[in-house]
């Protein structure tokens, strides 16, 4: 038995955007005709990391892709190739979803073979320079560009070496640390309006299970960046780390790096998970679908401010979880965005307590009625005792082992492995 009450009277906050994505469902080169599937889930993020496979494909996002040659003049338009990436962004754009930028490489995850990109830059400041390029294409028109919403930007991705493999950084951390000061300083001086962060952590484990010779030294990574940027006065929008197990922790990881935030004085900067996915390898089942509408759940009970599911690629990748290569049809997981797009587009949060952390739930409200989200992780059927503060129920939406986000009638039980949608009046 999980008791949940919920006081539709008490709002608490807002609901955040903690149903964003990594790279979108791209088909091909420049087929989009899946990203209707994140226009429908009110998906309000995509991450531009990793996308378009090994190297970025040779074409997409990457600083390598769209500067080739290094050695060019970063003030001159011509030297920029956005043949593939402007589309991408633009198909990104018009399905609603804002994209969200990593200044960077993508990962080599065969780096034993050959470091190809994940090198040091040979001149930081002029990396900086190319990377504000990028930004003035897509903000302000610059070299036959755009003027998108672009928000967050953010320098490099997970260059602590982590895995003992270099698969993201073949430098020492001391250089990170100069070309994330070097470039932080040059992007916020010229486009103060956008959020510059980093530095996508490859997370906090040790935390829980310390003594892994696997994460030794992420904490102290972590710490040693907070104290560089203050020392040395960079901008720090946003702080932004991953996560992939147990959806529980989650709020564990999240408590700390809000606390280590508020301890060196950054008690503004927001905090992004913007890679997470738990037990990928079961992408398709139900368990997966309800982990991640977990993971999603705990999240918006967090410090967390953005969520970015790792990752909305339609491929072979484990890591896919939301749509079937073959079928090019939704997984199970893809209706937990679903589900909590129902909170999201109401806004404010209210106040939903579960006296079971394996059984979270949230609620929300809004002038045309109310939703709540309830998830069960575990293996076995939960019997729910609801305390709406006198509302009722009007439809109820499950996703488990059979149903997919479908209206079925609500009967006080939540079965194994599902997730459900209430709303009420």
């Amino acid at each position: 038995m999980a008791t949940i009450k919920v006081d539709f009277s008490k709002t608490t906050g807002k609901i955040k955007p903690v149903h964003a994505i990594g790279q979108p469902p791209i088909l091909g080169w420049t087929d989009d005709s899946l990203f209707h599937f994140l226009t429908e889930a009110g998906i309000p993020y995509s991450r531009l990391h990793d996308v378009g496979g090994a190297f970025g494909a040779g074409r997409f996002v990457d600083i390598p892709n769209v500067f080739p040659d290094f050695d060019a003049d970063p003030d001159d338009p011509a030297s920029y190739d956005f043949t593939w990436t402007d589309p991408l962004i633009t198909s990104l754009v018009k399905a609603d979803v804002e994209p969200y930028y990593r200044l960077g490489v993508t990962i080599e995850n065969e780096v034993w073979r050959k470091a190809y990109r994940v090198n040091p830059p040979k001149d930081f400041a002029k990396w900086a320079k190319i990377c504000a390029g990028v930004i003035r294409h897509y903000t302000r028109g610059w070299g036959n560009g755009f003027h998108y919403k672009m928000t967050y930007w953010e320098i490099w991705n997970e260059p602590e070496c982590h895995c003992g493999m270099r698969a993201m950084w073949t430098g020492t951390w001391e250089q990170y640390l100069e070309l994330y000061g070097t470039a932080s300083k040059y992007l916020k001086a010229e486009f103060p309006e956008i959020k510059i962060g980093g530095y996508g952590s490859s997370g906090f484990y040790d935390i829980v299970k310390p003594g892994s010779e696997l994460n030794k030294g992420l904490v102290d990574s972590f710490l040693s960046f907070l104290a560089y940027v203050k020392e040395n006065n960079c901008p720090l929008d946003f702080f932004s780390w991953h996560a992939y197990g147990d959806p529980i922790n989650v709020a564990v990881y999240a408590d700390f790096v809000d606390k280590k935030l508020r301890e060196y004085g950054f008690c503004g900067v927001e905090q992004h998970l913007n890679e997470w996915n738990c037990e990928p390898r079961l992408r398709g089942k139900a368990r997966h679908a309800a982990s991640t509408a977990m993971t999603i759940l705990v999240m918006q009970n967090s410090p967390v401010d953005i969520g970015m599911f790792y990752d909305g690629r339609c491929g072979t990748s484990i890591y896919g979880g939301l749509f079937n290569p073959m079928t090019l049809q939704p997984l199970k997981a893809y209706w937990a965005f679903i589900a909590f797009n129902e909170l999201y587009r109401r806004k404010n949060q209210v106040e939903a307590v579960s006296d079971k952390k394996e059984i979270p739930v949230v609620a929300a409200m809004d002038e045309d009625g109310g939703a709540v989200m309830i998830s069960n992780y575990t293996g076995e059927a939960v019997p729910l005792e609801l305390d709406l503060s006198g509302k009722t129920v009007t439809a109820c939406y499950l996703t488990d082992e059979t149903f997919d986000f479908t209206p079925v009638r609500f009967t006080g039980n939540l079965p194994a492995q599902s997730f459900v949608v209430l709303t009420v009046r």
